[in-house]
């Protein structure tokens, strides 16, 4: 083979592979529990799609967490935890080859925040920071229920969510299934509205959720993606869950058989959820464990688990590039900040 053709070649595949790259991708760091000995946090690569593209680290010296996107694509930053050992921060690029170890953090990367989310919680002041009473009575406070009446009109004025109870209906005494089935979905322009109790996919709805940044956002309307955020409690042992009502159907889509926390992708029909689920059997044990993982919804809330299929494992962060959008960073770090 001539050097000509060598040269050809090496460009012909250089093309290919920046041509894949801009398809939108996903680091996440995961940790997958196992049956004996220490199970420890790598970094591995998906296509937004869900195709799963390459393992980044395989390190067993400490827990791989907080992988974050350089603003231009061409590199990952992450943490490595060794016990009580000082933080290391390494980077590697996404098309693989070693992971390097930095003699500094980049700026960019300690000023990158968790991206905006939906949430239940309410700020508190700070004699009130450990009080669970006070956030939760704050927390009902501003969803507008404990009898108190509140509606929430769509950013394109087409519905309007009435929430309200009534007070001889036991189910509306307390934060639990069939909570909220008198709450309305009233359609603006034809006056033609229905009690959440009717609609498919109903099992219980609490408060509605909100942007963390923005507590005055309550839909998230995407392109095709129209929806609104509810929370219910369900018991001591299941803690709470999260359910899409997709104004589409309408209809109520549950997030996850717990948690679930929606973070929005700007200029995307789609959103992540960071998902809670307790008692997830451990391979080769009679153990469970309370796990967690990244997940993608698109605008028919269609589920993309960016996991091995049915393992035990547990969220340490992650990070979508998306080349061709702003922000083109998307970032939920382990402990959302």
């Amino acid at each position: 083979m001539t050097f000509a053709s060598r040269v050809l070649i090496a460009g012909v595949f250089l093309i290919l592979a920046i041509n894949l790259r801009a398809a939108s991708e996903i680091v996440i760091a995961i940790r997958y529990l196992q049956a004996e000995g220490v199970s420890h946090s790598h970094l591995y690569l998906y296509r937004e799609d869900g195709k799963f593209l390459r393992q980044l680290t395989a390190d067993n010296s400490g827990q791989d967490v907080d992988p974050i996107f350089a603003p231009d694509g061409e590199e990952i930053v992450f943490t490595r935890e060794k016990g009580t050992n000082p933080l290391e921060f390494w980077n590697v690029r996404p098309l693989g080859a070693a992971p390097t170890k930095l003699d500094s953090v980049p700026d960019w990367y300690e000023q990158t925040k968790t991206s905006p989310y939906f949430t239940n919680r309410e700020s508190t002041k700070p004699d009130e920071s450990s009080s669970p009473s006070a956030t939760a009575s704050a927390a009902r406070t501003a969803a507008g229920i404990m009898g108190e009446r509140k509606s929430y009109k769509a950013p394109d004025g087409s519905i309007e969510l009435i929430l309200r109870e009534d007070p001889s209906d036991p189910d509306d005494q307390v934060n639990g299934e069939r909570h909220g089935k008198h709450y309305v979905l009233r359609y603006l322009k034809t006056g033609i509205q229905a009690d959440f109790g009717a609609l498919p996919g109903f099992f219980g709805v609490y408060e509605i959720l909100h942007d963390r940044q923005n507590p005055d956002r309550q839909f998230l309307f995407e392109g095709l993606l129209r929806v609104a955020f509810f929370g219910l409690h369900l018991n001591s042992t299941d803690g709470d869950t999260s359910f899409a009502l997709d104004l589409n159907g309408p209809r109520f889509v549950r997030l996850s058989p717990n948690w679930a926390v929606p973070v929005p992708l700007p200029g995307e029909s789609a959103f992540l959820t960071l998902t809670e689920n307790r008692y997830v059997p451990i391979a080769g044990t009679q153990k469970t464990g309370n796990c967690s993982y990244i997940e993608h919804w698109d605008a028919q809330l269609q589920r993309v688990r960016y996991a091995k299929p049915k393992a035990a494992a547990i969220f340490c962060g992650a990070s979508l590039y998306r080349p061709e959008r702003m922000p083109n960073v998307i970032t939920v770090r382990q402990n959302a900040d």
